[in-house]
Protein backbone atom coordinates (compact mmCIF):
# COMPACT_ATOMS: atom_id res chain seq x y z
CA UNK A 1 0.00 0.00 0.00
CA UNK A 2 1.35 3.31 -1.04
CA UNK A 3 1.55 6.17 1.67
CA UNK A 4 -1.16 8.05 0.22
CA UNK A 5 -3.63 5.05 0.52
CA UNK A 6 -2.56 4.66 3.21
CA UNK A 7 -2.89 8.15 5.11
CA UNK A 8 -6.64 7.68 3.48
CA UNK A 9 -7.55 4.74 5.14
CA UNK A 10 -5.72 5.68 8.52
CA UNK A 11 -7.98 8.76 8.28
CA UNK A 12 -11.30 7.06 7.82
CA UNK A 13 -10.44 5.07 11.25
CA UNK A 14 -10.12 8.17 12.85
CA UNK A 15 -13.24 9.59 11.56
CA UNK A 16 -15.08 6.44 12.52
CA UNK A 17 -13.83 5.90 15.78
CA UNK A 18 -14.11 9.66 16.60
CA UNK A 19 -17.77 9.11 15.64
CA UNK A 20 -17.82 5.96 17.97
CA UNK A 21 -16.68 8.15 20.54
CA UNK A 22 -19.93 10.16 20.33
CA UNK A 23 -21.98 7.03 21.24
CA UNK A 24 -19.76 5.90 24.16
CA UNK A 25 -20.63 6.90 27.92
CA UNK A 26 -18.64 6.57 30.32
CA UNK A 27 -20.21 5.66 33.84
CA UNK A 28 -18.40 5.45 37.02
CA UNK A 29 -20.08 2.79 38.78
CA UNK A 30 -20.64 3.30 42.38
CA UNK A 31 -23.98 2.15 43.80
CA UNK A 32 -24.50 -1.78 44.45
CA UNK A 33 -26.39 -2.48 41.37
CA UNK A 34 -24.30 -0.40 38.92
CA UNK A 35 -21.00 -2.92 40.20
CA UNK A 36 -23.16 -5.92 40.75
CA UNK A 37 -24.08 -5.37 36.71
CA UNK A 38 -20.32 -5.16 35.79
CA UNK A 39 -19.28 -8.35 37.97
CA UNK A 40 -21.91 -10.24 36.49
CA UNK A 41 -20.17 -8.44 33.00
CA UNK A 42 -16.70 -9.99 33.86
CA UNK A 43 -18.30 -13.56 34.38
CA UNK A 44 -19.86 -14.01 31.21
CA UNK A 45 -17.00 -12.49 29.37
CA UNK A 46 -14.15 -14.36 31.31
CA UNK A 47 -16.31 -17.36 31.05
CA UNK A 48 -16.47 -16.93 27.15
CA UNK A 49 -12.71 -17.01 26.91
CA UNK A 50 -12.16 -19.86 29.30
CA UNK A 51 -10.19 -17.90 31.58
CA UNK A 52 -12.43 -18.45 34.74
CA UNK A 53 -14.41 -21.70 36.14
CA UNK A 54 -17.72 -21.27 36.46
CA UNK A 55 -18.91 -20.40 39.77
CA UNK A 56 -22.62 -20.33 40.95
CA UNK A 57 -22.50 -16.63 41.91
CA UNK A 58 -22.04 -15.54 38.44
CA UNK A 59 -20.05 -12.92 39.36
CA UNK A 60 -16.57 -12.02 38.96
CA UNK A 61 -15.15 -9.21 41.74
CA UNK A 62 -12.07 -9.27 44.35
CA UNK A 63 -11.12 -6.63 47.57
CA UNK A 64 -9.61 -4.55 44.89
CA UNK A 65 -13.25 -3.80 43.50
CA UNK A 66 -13.48 -1.64 46.79
CA UNK A 67 -10.04 -0.22 47.37
CA UNK A 68 -10.37 3.51 48.07
CA UNK A 69 -7.74 3.94 44.74
CA UNK A 70 -9.94 2.03 42.60
CA UNK A 71 -12.45 3.42 40.17
CA UNK A 72 -14.47 0.87 38.12
CA UNK A 73 -15.86 2.10 34.91
CA UNK A 74 -18.80 0.74 32.73
CA UNK A 75 -18.76 1.86 28.79
CA UNK A 76 -22.24 2.38 27.42
CA UNK A 77 -22.25 2.15 23.76
CA UNK A 78 -25.71 3.46 22.29
CA UNK A 79 -27.01 3.30 26.30
CA UNK A 80 -26.18 -0.52 26.73
CA UNK A 81 -23.83 -2.10 29.14
CA UNK A 82 -20.67 -3.13 26.75
CA UNK A 83 -17.34 -3.23 28.42
CA UNK A 84 -15.69 -2.28 31.15
CA UNK A 85 -12.29 -1.48 33.24
CA UNK A 86 -11.27 -0.74 36.27
CA UNK A 87 -8.61 1.64 36.79
CA UNK A 88 -5.97 1.50 40.80
CA UNK A 89 -4.01 4.27 40.99
CA UNK A 90 -0.84 3.64 43.26
CA UNK A 91 1.57 6.39 44.57
CA UNK A 92 4.53 5.82 47.23
CA UNK A 93 1.56 6.14 49.94
CA UNK A 94 -1.03 4.01 48.80
CA UNK A 95 0.82 0.61 47.03
CA UNK A 96 -2.00 -1.19 46.61
CA UNK A 97 -2.99 -2.45 43.78
CA UNK A 98 -3.52 -5.82 41.45
CA UNK A 99 -0.14 -5.90 39.77
CA UNK A 100 1.48 -5.96 42.97
CA UNK A 101 0.27 -9.61 44.06
CA UNK A 102 1.98 -10.62 40.67
CA UNK A 103 4.71 -8.53 39.53
CA UNK A 104 5.79 -7.03 43.04
CA UNK A 105 9.71 -7.18 42.21
CA UNK A 106 8.60 -4.76 39.05
CA UNK A 107 6.79 -2.32 40.48
CA UNK A 108 7.87 -1.91 44.14
CA UNK A 109 11.36 -0.52 42.66
CA UNK A 110 9.09 2.01 40.52
CA UNK A 111 7.22 3.20 43.95
CA UNK A 112 10.08 3.36 45.94
CA UNK A 113 11.82 6.45 43.67
CA UNK A 114 8.40 8.26 43.81
CA UNK A 115 6.14 7.16 41.16
CA UNK A 116 2.62 7.22 40.40
CA UNK A 117 1.52 4.15 38.68
CA UNK A 118 -2.18 3.37 36.64
CA UNK A 119 -2.78 0.17 37.11
CA UNK A 120 -6.29 -0.61 34.37
CA UNK A 121 -7.35 -4.50 35.07
CA UNK A 122 -10.77 -6.44 34.91
CA UNK A 123 -10.90 -5.33 30.79
CA UNK A 124 -14.22 -7.32 29.92
CA UNK A 125 -16.55 -6.39 26.81
CA UNK A 126 -19.75 -8.12 26.36
CA UNK A 127 -18.83 -11.29 24.03
CA UNK A 128 -22.39 -10.55 22.17
CA UNK A 129 -21.04 -7.01 20.95
CA UNK A 130 -17.78 -7.23 20.48
CA UNK A 131 -17.65 -8.06 17.17
CA UNK A 132 -20.28 -5.71 16.16
CA UNK A 133 -17.76 -3.12 17.38
CA UNK A 134 -14.54 -3.73 16.81
CA UNK A 135 -13.31 -0.43 17.96
CA UNK A 136 -14.63 -1.29 21.57
CA UNK A 137 -11.49 -2.00 22.92
CA UNK A 138 -9.81 1.28 21.92
CA UNK A 139 -12.57 3.26 23.14
CA UNK A 140 -12.62 1.22 26.64
CA UNK A 141 -8.62 1.33 27.03
CA UNK A 142 -9.00 4.98 26.47
CA UNK A 143 -9.84 5.50 30.14
CA UNK A 144 -6.04 4.34 31.27
CA UNK A 145 -4.83 7.15 28.80
CA UNK A 146 -7.29 9.24 30.44
CA UNK A 147 -6.67 7.96 33.60
CA UNK A 148 -2.67 8.76 33.40
CA UNK A 149 -3.08 12.42 32.37
CA UNK A 150 -5.63 13.14 35.50
CA UNK A 151 -3.19 11.46 37.91
CA UNK A 152 -0.07 12.63 35.85
CA UNK A 153 1.31 9.05 35.96
CA UNK A 154 4.85 7.98 35.58
CA UNK A 155 3.85 4.74 34.53
CA UNK A 156 0.45 3.20 32.83
CA UNK A 157 0.66 -0.74 33.23
CA UNK A 158 -1.39 -3.22 31.13
CA UNK A 159 -1.77 -6.84 32.65
CA UNK A 160 -2.26 -8.59 29.23
CA UNK A 161 -2.65 -12.48 27.87
CA UNK A 162 0.43 -13.45 25.66
CA UNK A 163 -2.37 -13.28 22.62
CA UNK A 164 -3.42 -10.50 23.51
CA UNK A 165 0.52 -8.43 23.48
CA UNK A 166 -0.70 -7.35 19.97
CA UNK A 167 -2.90 -4.77 20.18
CA UNK A 168 -1.05 -3.37 23.34
CA UNK A 169 1.95 -2.55 20.99
CA UNK A 170 0.12 -0.52 18.53
CA UNK A 171 -0.35 1.90 21.66
CA UNK A 172 3.10 2.02 22.11
CA UNK A 173 3.09 -0.43 25.52
CA UNK A 174 6.75 -2.87 25.68
CA UNK A 175 6.20 -5.72 27.71
CA UNK A 176 8.48 -6.28 30.50
CA UNK A 177 8.18 -9.79 31.67
CA UNK A 178 7.31 -12.74 30.67
CA UNK A 179 3.44 -13.58 31.43
CA UNK A 180 3.03 -15.40 35.23
CA UNK A 181 -0.12 -16.78 37.21
CA UNK A 182 -2.24 -14.52 38.11
CA UNK A 183 -4.93 -15.03 40.56
CA UNK A 184 -8.03 -16.34 39.72
CA UNK A 185 -7.43 -16.78 36.26
CA UNK A 186 -6.94 -20.07 33.99
CA UNK A 187 -4.53 -18.36 32.05
CA UNK A 188 -0.96 -16.95 32.67
CA UNK A 189 -0.25 -12.40 32.15
CA UNK A 190 2.84 -10.70 31.13
CA UNK A 191 3.43 -6.77 32.16
CA UNK A 192 3.59 -4.59 29.53
CA UNK A 193 3.97 -0.46 30.48
CA UNK A 194 4.34 2.50 28.81
CA UNK A 195 6.69 5.56 30.09
CA UNK A 196 3.68 8.24 30.29
CA UNK A 197 5.27 11.76 30.29
CA UNK A 198 7.97 10.26 27.39
CA UNK A 199 5.53 8.73 25.29
CA UNK A 200 1.83 10.27 25.79
CA UNK A 201 2.62 12.92 22.69
CA UNK A 202 3.42 10.08 20.15
CA UNK A 203 0.16 7.99 21.45
CA UNK A 204 -2.27 11.21 21.29
CA UNK A 205 -0.21 11.93 17.39
CA UNK A 206 -1.47 8.65 15.70
CA UNK A 207 -4.78 8.32 18.12
CA UNK A 208 -6.29 11.34 18.47
CA UNK A 209 -9.44 10.14 19.91
CA UNK A 210 -7.29 9.24 23.07
CA UNK A 211 -6.99 12.45 24.05
CA UNK A 212 -9.54 14.11 26.61
CA UNK A 213 -10.06 17.61 28.60
CA UNK A 214 -9.56 18.89 31.83
CA UNK A 215 -13.29 18.98 32.76
CA UNK A 216 -13.83 15.12 31.61
CA UNK A 217 -10.87 13.85 33.55
CA UNK A 218 -12.54 15.85 36.67
CA UNK A 219 -15.84 14.57 36.35
CA UNK A 220 -14.90 11.20 35.26
CA UNK A 221 -12.75 10.67 38.34
CA UNK A 222 -14.81 12.42 41.21
CA UNK A 223 -17.19 10.45 43.14
CA UNK A 224 -20.05 11.20 44.82
CA UNK A 225 -20.48 8.81 47.13
CA UNK A 226 -18.28 8.08 50.59
CA UNK A 227 -15.44 6.49 49.19
CA UNK A 228 -12.48 8.91 48.16
CA UNK A 229 -9.12 8.44 47.16
CA UNK A 230 -5.73 8.71 49.57
CA UNK A 231 -4.77 12.09 50.26
CA UNK A 232 -1.60 11.50 48.21
CA UNK A 233 -4.17 11.01 44.99
CA UNK A 234 -6.47 13.67 45.94
CA UNK A 235 -3.91 16.13 46.16
CA UNK A 236 -2.08 15.38 42.29
CA UNK A 237 -3.51 18.16 39.93
CA UNK A 238 -5.13 17.89 36.74
CA UNK A 239 -2.58 17.80 34.15
CA UNK A 240 -1.18 20.79 32.43
CA UNK A 241 -1.25 19.25 29.02
CA UNK A 242 -5.66 19.87 28.13
CA UNK A 243 -6.21 18.67 24.44
CA UNK A 244 -9.56 18.85 23.17
CA UNK A 245 -11.25 16.11 21.72
CA UNK A 246 -10.38 15.73 17.76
Amino acid sequence: MDAARQGQQEGRVAVRRRELLDKVEYRLAETDAERAAIYRLRYRAYLKEGAIDPNPQGIVSDRYDNLPNSWIFGIFFEGELTSSLRITVASPDNQACPSMDVFPDLLEPWLSDGKVIVDPTRFVSDPDRTNRVPELAYLTLRLAYVACEHFRADIGLASVRAEHQAFYRRVFMSAVCPPRVYPGLKKPIGLMEIDFPVTHMKVFARYPFLRSTAFERHKLFTRTTARSASPRLAEVPFATIDHQHI
